[in-house]
């Protein structure tokens, strides 16, 4: 026989294993998938999110942070919602901690590490193929009859080489789509890790806007309660100089020494406060506080934004990236439990290998050295005590336990969003209160100074006056900076506007039931 025979016909052979490789492909594509298909879960999708119909419009106020914010349903949410505050320092900000901080990235990394896993498993749907090629020395005896040569003398071993090289194909036909649903488990769990990193982005940003707003309310409240120290010491000066001259009691001393000593340790947890704040933005910006190059920041740098969003509760289910996790998370749980039905069925494989096997490197392909062979292998578990029974009802009731947790992920979204709507309408109420106080407190301080110079009240009148007057100052700080932070975290509760960002590549289609907004 020729080498060209020989090398034809392991070319046939090889063929033939190709050809069923094929054709198992071809089945296994046609080929059932057990176990269900994933669907999202039907939930009781409210008409609207509050208890009682919300205002077109809040209640509006003369006052800085005081507009009037409409309540437009239905409007989308960009993706930079933080600009629409209209603050470069802020806008600076989210850009470093976007940028440098170390939980996003381990987040982004983490992404990372399921896409490869998913492109990994997708490797098992094709044939695996390994090359091998060998080279082996052995020492055999020469067997002869009475354990002697022909002179009765031990005769030397038989040394010898062996050379190999031979491709090997082992393919898994994927009959009931255990493999198939194995790619779509880690499929949603890239969905997972990506609205993973989505929530994080969100909270993220959101953490920084907050924070930014917390310390410029509080640096306005540390000004205004040192101011009020003031009127207090000031008081105090004019009580100790009435007691001197017997004008008032030691009780009056000591209760105007009181109020200076509480108005002090109110100032102290405003400093602390602040402190934190500023240290929280050091954090969120991947800094140690020592290195945030920060100037002061007023409420006066952040505009309130005046048409604010309004999402549909049908809505909240695709945009919320908590809901879409969870929901990427039953996903997974639902792929599992196809993974788990196909462990019980038969397993078929087709491995198939062609070479060459010589004593000499030389003699390696040569027409009396070929080898081949294509083996079929069917596996069917018989007896296991019910393992993989057990374990498949287990995956199912992990599915059952996460589709629980995906209905109490929507309705705690809907909880958070109503109560931001809520307060976001209500603390508008509460700024005009405040504005109305803080005004009152004003004409009031102005009369008793008008007074106090005509000589119809003492000046202890005219501090108690300015101490009212800048508590009211103070609650009027704090009603502004909760407009702010209720606009922030309605923001936060709508989703954010993720979908409307580019620096993510979209989940994969066909994953999720439903399409991205």
């Amino acid at each position: 026989m020729n080498s060209s025979s020989l090398f034809s016909k392991r070319a046939v052979a090889a063929g033939r294993a190709a050809r069923l490789a094929a054709a198992a492909a071809v089945l296994m594509a046609g080929g059932c998938e057990v176990g269900p298909d994933f669907r999202r879960p039907p939930s009781i999708t409210p008409g609207r999110v509050t208890t009682d119909p919300l205002p077109a419009r809040t209640a509006a106020s003369k006052v800085a942070e005081g507009a009037a914010q409409t309540l437009v349903v239905g409007r989308d949410i960009p993706g930079d919602w933080w600009r629409l505050f209209r603050s470069p320092v802020l806008d600076g900000l989210v850009r470093d901690a976007l940028r440098d901080n170390p939980s996003l990235q381990a987040a982004e990394e983490t992404l990372t590490q399921a896409r490869e896993l998913r492109l990994a498993q997708e490797g098992t749907l094709f044939p695996n193929i390994s090359g091998l090629a060998s080279r082996s020395r052995q020492e055999q005896p020469i067997s002869y009859e009475g354990g002697a040569g022909p002179d009765g003398r031990a005769q030397p071993a038989f040394l010898f080489s062996q050379y190999t090289a031979q491709l090997n194909l082992s393919y898994t036909l994927d009959v009931w789509g255990g493999l198939r649903r194995a790619v779509e488990q880690t499929g949603a769990t890239v969905d997972y890790r990506r609205f993973q990193l989505e929530a994080a982005q969100l909270a993220l940003t959101a953490g920084v806007v907050t924070s930014a707003i917390l310390l410029a309310s509080l640096q306005e409240q540390i000004d205004a309660q040192q101011q009020l120290i003031g009127f207090e010491q000031k008081q105090l000066d004019t009580v100790r100089q009435q007691f001197e001259l017997g004008g008032a009691t030691g009780t009056d001393l000591a209760t105007q020494q009181a109020q200076v000593a509480q108005a002090q340790t109110v100032l102290v947890p405003l400093q602390t406060q602040a402190a934190q704040a500023r240290d929280q933005l050091a954090a969120y910006t991947g800094r140690p506080p020592s290195a945030l190059i920060l100037g002061r920041i007023d409420l006066s740098n952040f505009t309130l934004p005046e048409e604010v969003p309004v999402s549909v509760p049908a809505a909240l289910l695709d945009q919320r990236p908590d809901i879409r996790a969870q929901e990427a998370l039953l996903h997974q749980q639902n792929a599992a439990l196809g993974v788990s039905i196909a462990q019980r069925l038969p397993n078929f494989t087709l491995s198939a290998s062609v070479g060459s096997s010589a004593a000499d490197v030389h003699q390696l392909f040569s027409p009396t050295t070929g080898l081949w062979s294509v083996v079929n292998q069917v596996t069917q578990p018989l007896f296991d005590a019910g393992q993989l029974l057990h374990q498949q009802r287990a995956q199912a009731a992990a599915t059952r336990a996460a589709a629980a947790s995906w209905r109490d992920t929507v309705v705690r979204a809907f909880q958070n969003t109503a109560d931001v709507l809520v307060a976001l309408t209500n603390d508008a109420q509460t700024l005009r209160y405040a504005l109305d106080a803080q005004l009152a407190a004003q004409r009031g301080l102005s009369l008793a100074s008008l007074q106090f110079k005509l000589g119809g009240v003492s000046y202890l009148s005219v501090l108690n006056a300015q101490q009212i007057y800048q508590n009211t100052v103070i609650t009027l700080v704090r009603a502004r900076a909760a407009r702010l932070a209720d606009t922030v975290a309605l923001f936060q509760a709508l989703g954010g506007g993720w979908w409307h960002r580019d620096d993510l590549p979209a989940p994969p289609p066909g994953l999720l039931s439903s399409p991205l907004p």
